[in-house]
């Protein structure tokens, strides 16, 4: 899946506008923080919770956004923050999957936090006009929260549409008018009360016995309509958003001139002033204001008539005091109106903040497209990349939770998803911490990663305390696109912790599997395929993956003659694994350079692998063309067989009809720069031109015309993954996830040609479903069972599940012959092998017929006196005998099999030469079903016991 690069975008234009720590990050985090719950909630919390449980709340609180800080610190100073502020920190450092579940939450987040601060303004602004008595515009209520909203959020979008400039003023003003609101609400509890009316509504000045009072919590129904009887941990909630501005900063990471020394520092700057700032004003309101209070200027001036101005016998009865009115500040400030203000600023810069920062957050999203279709968002404007786009889309989520009009049902759905990413932040620093990779160098070193665990932990119980039904929907939320993201498999590599976790996953994994003692019923076929380039003999990987199958190791061995360049090589192995990818083939590539075929299988045999992931079974084509092949070529073909077995390796070798080598028939960019390669070669270090034939060999042909080797490998070489080309009509796509794809397609002609029907037939014929028959085992000899086991894996896959096991062995006593096939037929049920039919053959002993040896010397003629002699063939008579009983018996027996599976004879060198061996294995094969020649290591494979 492409991501969006720099260097695609069109350069923009105009003045580039970058911050320091101060503008930038301090300045947005104070505003974002100093919100309008410090104006009309913190007296409410502290009236609700008292003073020790309002400030274990506040401590709670901002404990966790500051551990949340420490560790955003770290991973923002490891490397360049680029835009995206906490998605980009997120996603870089836990991985895509992550990065992509909690960016879009984050982005709706900021958006219900525009709502959220916009509705704290309207009620502000409803409480200015209804203590002033300047009348109401609908009902004084709900509605005219709206309609104030909706404005509000108009009038912000206009100026964030101006520019960054014209925002980053207007927040130094609101800065101003907040710092001096908050001078005043001091100055004012100093002076204390100046008339009665004051003191009835609740503010009686310093006084240590409201103090006392004021320490217990009281926990009742909320503010207004809102019937709700509450507890520490909604009271929690509903207080948590005020502390959540630390990201305020990091959002705009994009627009920083230094993130990673700016961020650190002025989001811990600013968790230290607001909490302080909070603790502070909430032991003032604790002592200079009670909890209810009817206001009564009649009932507080002459107590002994009647009702104490303190009496609530109703809720509706006292609508003053720390519990009931929401402007308690504003009581005790010197000057109300300031307060007012202040609470304005407050709202608005808070507003502004979530405004601009969440649709730079969508924008960094959009441009990684971890979502279909999203990339319409990534689109920046002007000189500073303005989301505009995003703006708009933030701007409809946002109206829709002002029409809501209620801030404690929006404050706690904030509060939960802003408490999900701050656990994955922490998280993100702990695991790239343990997980103890080279490249985690954070330059910010005072955090811990236990802290950060248990900063996580704080978040995920703070969230189910609060509403444990909201928390369970964000995380239900954040699995579902984590397992969304997952499933698409975005193919990006951005060096996550993640990444290196696998890593040490899966090397603790082989270093535990050393210490597992090997037991025959845990035997699985592991496979080095001796492939070539995997495109080149796609049938032969079908086969050895169904014998895998996903649950057991497969290696696709690849031999190149002479050296290779190392962008070269790099370039084959990523084109290997995407065609093994997109084939749905799980398995390793491996090229080895050597001399000849047979020494560069040979070294891969003894190297290929890690402890004891490695094979233990070599599987290779047949080899079609022996007959026309030189005698050197034969010993090779020979000596590969015979390297596998003395290196204790089983070895299979599968015959089908044509052959299995399809280089020459189909076009892949792996197997076009694998013949530059070999161009090269011969043009820059004097060797012959060595190409693939159609035989199933690596052998020395002449290849017409020159190429730019060095100009394609380094642009092949230089792409990122994700731009890298794949055969035929997918290239610059990828194959999606349950979509199969015509083999037309996936195996394209010359020049994208289409191949014929036939062809590709064969190409697939291991992918297709067999006809329903037999497959013939003739098991000739004690292998350690592995001639048995491996047909009878092939019959619990799709392709051959229609086909049910017959199996041959041989006798040299026809008395015995009853006897032996009841003894094979109770060795089989005890070994659970399921068959049809045990057939012994008593005389393989027998005369071959004159028109199998007439075959057979037809067959031997050209190699005679050349790779074959006649001494050879009279010390070898009685085994050729052998074999071509074989023959006349396949194909009185075996002819109409769906697959023919035997037992291989052991080849000795000094005794068998090259050439009659594979005259053998030619004449029992020929004309027959797919064939596969297979010998065990002597090793059991198959045992009784449970």
């Amino acid at each position: 899946m492409p991501t969006i690069h720099p260097e695609d975008s069109p350069p923009l234009k105009g003045k580039v506008i970058k911050f320091s720590w101060l503008e930038g990050v301090l300045m947005r985090c104070l505003l974002n923080i100093w919100g309008v719950m410090l104006f009309i909630r913190l007296s409410w919390v502290i009236g609700q919770a008292g003073v020790y449980q309002g400030l274990l709340a506040i401590t709670w609180a901002n404990v966790t956004t500051f551990i949340t800080a420490i560790s955003m610190s770290a991973v923002s100073t490891n490397g360049q923050i680029k835009g995206g502020g906490i998605y980009y920190m997120i996603s870089r450092s836990l991985g895509p999957e992550f990065g992509a579940a909690i960016g879009l939450l984050f982005t709706i987040a900021n958006s219900v936090a525009v709502a959220l601060h916009i509705v704290g303004f309207c009620e502000s602004m409803n409480d200015l006009l209804k203590v002033n008595k300047f009348g109401q515009i609908i009902d004084g209520g709900v509605h005219d929260t709206r309609v104030i909203g909706v404005i509000v959020l108009v009038a912000i979008l206009i100026l964030v549409f101006v520019g960054m400039d014209w925002v980053t003023r207007t927040q130094m003003l609101m800065l101003v008018i907040l710092i001096a609101a908050q001078v005043n609400f001091i100055v004012g509890s100093i002076i204390g009360p100046v008339d009665d009316t004051e003191r009835a509504q609740g503010f009686i000045g310093y006084d240590w016995e409201t103090f006392k009072t004021n320490l217990e919590p009281s926990y009742e129904r909320g503010l207004g309509d809102d019937q709700t009887v509450h507890d520490f941990f909604s009271v929690f909630g509903v207080f948590f958003p005020a502390v959540t501005g630390i990201v305020a900063g990091a959002n705009l990471s994009g627009d920083l001139k230094d993130p990673a020394s700016a961020i650190p520092k002025g989001t811990l700057l600013a968790i230290a002033i607001t909490y302080c700032s909070y603790i502070i004003y909430g032991l003032m309101m604790a002592a200079t204001a009670i909890r209810q209070a009817t206001g009564n200027v009649t009932q507080y001036l002459d107590p002994g008539t009647g009702p104490l101005y303190t009496d609530c016998p109703t809720d509706d009865s006292c609508n003053y005091g720390l519990l009931r009115n929401a402007q308690v500040m504003e009581l005790i400030s010197s000057w109300g109106p300031l307060i007012y203000m202040g609470c304005f600023a407050a709202s608005l810069s808070s507003a502004i903040a979530s405004l601009v920062g969440a649709p730079r957050v969508l924008q960094a999203l959009a441009r990684d497209k971890l979502y279909p279709k999203i990339d319409f968002f990534a689109a920046g404007y002007g000189a500073n990349n303005d989301p505009v786009r995003g703006y708009v889309l933030v701007f409809f989520i946002s109206l829709g939770c002002v029409l809501v009009a209620d801030l404690n049902a929006i404050a706690p759905m904030l509060s939960n998803i802003f408490l999900a990413a701050y656990c994955l932040i922490n998280f993100s620093c702990f695991h790239a911490t343990i997980t103890k990779s080279p490249g985690w160098r954070p330059s910010f070193k005072y955090y811990n990663a236990w802290v950060s665990l248990i900063g996580s932990g704080l978040c995920i119980t703070a969230m189910f305390l609060m509403n444990w039904i909201t928390a369970l929907v964000t995380v239900v939320i954040s699995l579902v696109l984590y397992l969304y993201v997952t499933y698409r498999g975005p193919e990006v590599n951005w060096g996550s912790s993640t990444q290196a976790q696998s890593y040490n996953s899966a090397l603790n994994s082989v270093l535990s599997l050393q210490k597992v003692e090997e037991h025959t019923k845990n035997y699985r076929p592991q496979i080095l395929v001796l492939s070539g380039f995997p495109s080149s003999r796609p049938a032969l990987i079908d086969f050895s993956h169904m014998l895998v199958k996903d649950i057991s190791l497969m290696i696709c061995g690849h031999v190149i003659t002479g050296q290779v360049q190392q962008k070269a090589r790099n370039v084959l192995t990523r084109h290997a694994h995407d065609w093994l990818t997109m084939q749905n083939r799980k398995g390793f590539y491996s090229i080895i350079e050597a001399g000849n075929v047979e020494q560069g299988a040979y070294s891969l045999m003894q190297a290929v692998g890690l402890g004891k992931l490695k094979p233990n079974m070599v599987l290779i084509g047949y080899k079609h063309d022996w007959v026309n092949s030189t005698k050197e070529n034969l010993v090779q073909y020979f000596s590969l067989i015979q390297d596998s077995l003395r290196l204790h390796l089983a070895i299979g070798i599968l015959r089908v009809e044509g052959g299995l080598d399809f280089s020459s028939q189909i076009e892949d960019q792996g197997q076009i720069v694998q013949q530059r390669i070999y161009e090269y070669q011969r043009k820059h270090m004097d060797l012959p031109k060595i190409v693939q034939n159609d035989k199933d060999e690596v052998a020395i042909d002449e290849v017409k015309g020159e190429h730019d080797l060095e100009g394609e490998i380094d642009h092949q070489a230089d792409k990122p993954k994700d731009q890298l080309q794949v055969p035929g009509a997918l290239d610059g796509k990828k194959k999606k996830k349950g979509r199969k794809i015509s083999p037309s397609v996936m195996f394209p002609g010359p020049n994208g040609t289409t191949l014929p029907r036939e062809m590709l037939n064969r190409i697939t014929q291991f992918q297709q479903k067999q006809p329903t028959g037999v497959i013939d085992v003739w098991w000739l000899y004690d292998d350690g069972g592995l001639t048995l086991l491996l047909p009878y894996i092939l019959t619990l896959r799709t392709q051959y599940a229609g086909c049910k096991l017959r199996i041959f062995s041989l006798s040299n006593r026809k008395d015995e012959l009853v006897q032996e096939q009841r003894n094979m037929a109770a060795l089989l049920s005890k070994l659970r092998i399921e068959f049809t039919d045990v057939i012994v053959i008593p005389d393989i002993a027998k005369k071959a017929e004159e028109g199998t040896k007439k075959e057979f010397d037809t067959l031997i003629e050209p190699l005679m006196y050349k790779s074959l002699f006649d001494s050879e063939l009279i010390a070898q008579r009685e085994k050729t005998n052998r074999h071509l009983r074989l023959r006349e018996l396949l194909v009185q027996y075996s002819k109409e099999s769906t697959l023919i599976v035997m037992t291989l004879l052991v080849p000795k060198t000094e005794s068998v030469p090259a050439a009659l061996y594979l005259a053998w294995l030619e004449i029992m094969s020929r004309g027959m079903p797919p064939f596969l020649f297979v010998r065990g290591n002597q090793t059991s494979v198959l045992t009784f016991y449970a």
